[in-house]
């Protein structure tokens, strides 16, 4: 009952539907977004699921393990944030979800993502950081469209070959992983344009020169004898980089979170605040 009533008052407008004006929490919210963020929900309101032209789904910080098989219904949804919850796997419902554009699944306690994941053809931000990956699933590799991946904080120790395929990656972020080698696919990607592996275990780093489309490459905290070379222009964050000042990468992060959010589809570039002093 306590849990019962905690959800009911969660879906109060004023505090559920960003930017919302509706008196009723059955109501369409009218920017399409509903942000159930940080209420300690174990399940998901029913009601909810009926919003059929819903846009945007924030469920981030709470204590959901499961969703209902109704969150088919969104079929409209592009943006879904699951991250900081206790998924132990990926509920089927969300790969339903043909329309999604940006997932989060990060801090959660996931060991592998199902094949099913592969039907989100449309999906070009995937963020898995901190959960309980041993390896990349190879599902990912079937996201044709995928732009921005985050797969940091995890146990990788490599990537699959079959990494290469994903012809509109941009962005990857693989920091605070169990990598003691460059992964060897990232040579074999020229269209990359951001590659972070800050919090590795990486002892030599190759040549990353003949990367056209490299622009930033974070590979501090690495107990590396050497720095990545790299082509004119090209940023580097971490030992031996000659670039002063260097850009901060967390706000390269952040930045590139922004750029998802507002600019989706459009490949990030990295603004001079980066790079000015004193930023």
């Amino acid at each position: 009952m306590g849990d019962a009533l905690r959800a009911l008052a969660a879906c109060v407008p004023a505090d559920c539907c960003r930017g919302s004006g509706a008196r009723d929490p059955r109501d369409m919210p009218p920017d399409k977004t509903v942000d159930l963020s940080g209420r300690q929900l174990r399940r998901l309101p029913a009601h909810v699921c009926s919003f059929r032209e819903l846009a945007k789904l924030y469920l981030s910080d709470n204590r959901l393990s499961s969703l209902p098989p109704e969150l088919a219904q969104l079929q409209n949804l592009q943006i879904l944030a699951l991250d900081f919850n206790d998924f132990k796997a990926l509920p089927q419902a969300v790969c339903t979800l043909q329309q999604l554009c940006i997932l989060y699944l990060g801090n959660n306690k996931l060991c592998g993502l199902p094949a099913e994941l592969s039907r989100l053809q449309s999906l070009r931000t995937l963020w898995i950081e901190a959960n309980c990956l041993g390896r990349l699933p190879d599902v990912v590799c079937e996201l044709a469209v995928l732009r921005t991946l985050h797969a940091g904080s995890n146990g990788l120790r490599g990537l699959p070959g079959r990494l290469q395929r994903l012809r509109e990656l941009r962005t990857i972020w693989l920091s605070g992983n169990l990598l003691t080698d460059f992964p060897a696919v990232l040579l074999h990607m020229p269209f990359l344009e951001v590659i972070d592996v800050d919090r590795n275990s990486i002892r030599h780093f190759p040549s990353l020169a003949h990367l056209s489309g490299l622009k930033l490459v974070i590979y501090d905290h690495n107990p590396c004898r050497n720095a990545p070379r790299v082509a004119k222009g090209v940023r580097r964050v971490g030992r031996w980089a000659e670039e002063t000042p260097e850009p901060d990468p967390r706000k390269a992060r952040r930045y590139a979170l922004t750029q998802e959010d507002s600019q989706e589809g459009e490949a990030p570039v990295l603004p001079s605040l980066l790079l000015s002093p004193g930023s």
